[in-house]
């Protein structure tokens, strides 16, 4: 694996390529991304692609990408820039696309402004949050979750976000008459180290989930987008936003195995099923499937 850093004006972005440029296969580099996630989160389903050339990166102010800009927030346009910014540094043409959680909506921002830049997307459970029919409590609830945040630090916060996400169906009066959700339950600590830069329990993110993709622009892009849904996630935030974003696309949501974090295999909680995660992938970027 080689890492290189891309020097921009806003920030020094650190991006691992694991195989050749040009690619040994004559086919588009694997470029795989999320948000708030860095390269690391990649690591399994990266080596079930040994046969691509597949490129990770950290996003700006995340990992070892470090930022120059000044800024703290995070925003689908100025990655989708610095995703662009990557690409071409690459000088390999167009790539394939694998993109999760905030990656995904970056890449669904990266087609709109650049849409020569990607041949196929498969964007991963996008959290989209106002898309969905209740949008508004859904916006509600995130903002609990950044409340429990800033009151009480990153194991409040964290319990919130877990509730948050365990939710099934639309957050109706039952959801927000719910007691505080308690960090100890979830083996999350409960005191409080005072930092507030999270990102994804901050509001720094907030464009991001907040963010509506252009769907004119995108399918006037020559770029194949495909809208992933984990089917452990059917009736959960992170399933309803995928089906809602697939919907403002006019298409439907292709269904991968195991839940929103479902390439990994566990060493950041939770295990999914990569091994079936990336069969399924490999059928939908050939085309044989989705």
């Amino acid at each position: 694996m080689e890492t290189r850093t891309l020097e921009t004006a806003g920030a020094d972005l650190v991006h691992d390529i694991r195989g050749p440029l040009p690619t040994a296969d004559g086919r588009p580099p694997l470029f795989m991304i999320g948000q708030p996630m860095d390269a690391t989160g990649f690591a399994a389903l990266a080596a079930r692609f040994p046969e691509r050339t597949v490129v990770t990166y950290d996003p700006r102010g995340i990992g070892r990408s470090t930022r120059k800009d000044g800024r703290t927030d995070h925003t689908p346009e100025t990655q989708a820039d610095d995703v662009h910014a990557v690409i071409e540094a690459l000088g390999a043409g167009p790539v394939e696309m694998f993109g999760s959680s905030g990656g995904a909506v970056t890449a669904l921002a990266l087609v709109a402004k650049y849409p020569g830049d990607v041949t196929t997307l498969v964007a991963h459970e996008p959290p989209l949050i106002t898309l969905t029919p209740d949008g508004p409590a859904a916006e509600r609830a995130f903002a609990g979750v950044r409340e429990a945040y800033e009151k009480r630090g990153w194991g409040a916060g964290m319990a919130a976000f877990v509730a948050l996400t365990s939710w099934k169906g639309e957050f109706t009066d039952a959801y927000f008459a719910q007691p505080e959700a308690d960090p100890a339950a979830f083996g999350m600590p409960t005191d409080d180290d005072g930092s507030r830069d999270d990102p994804l329990l901050s509001d720094r993110s907030s464009a991001v989930s907040g963010y509506r993709p252009d769907a004119e622009a995108i399918a006037a892009a020559p770029t194949r987008v495909v809208i992933a849904v984990g089917e452990e996630s059917a009736d959960v935030l992170t399933g309803r936003t995928s089906a809602a974003t697939a919907e403002l696309l006019g298409r439907r949501a292709t269904v991968f195995p195991s839940h929103h974090g479902g390439f990994s295999d566990g060493e950041f909680g939770y295990p999914g099923k990569p091994d079936e995660f990336a069969h399924r992938l490999r059928e939908v970027l050939d085309g044989t499937s989705g």
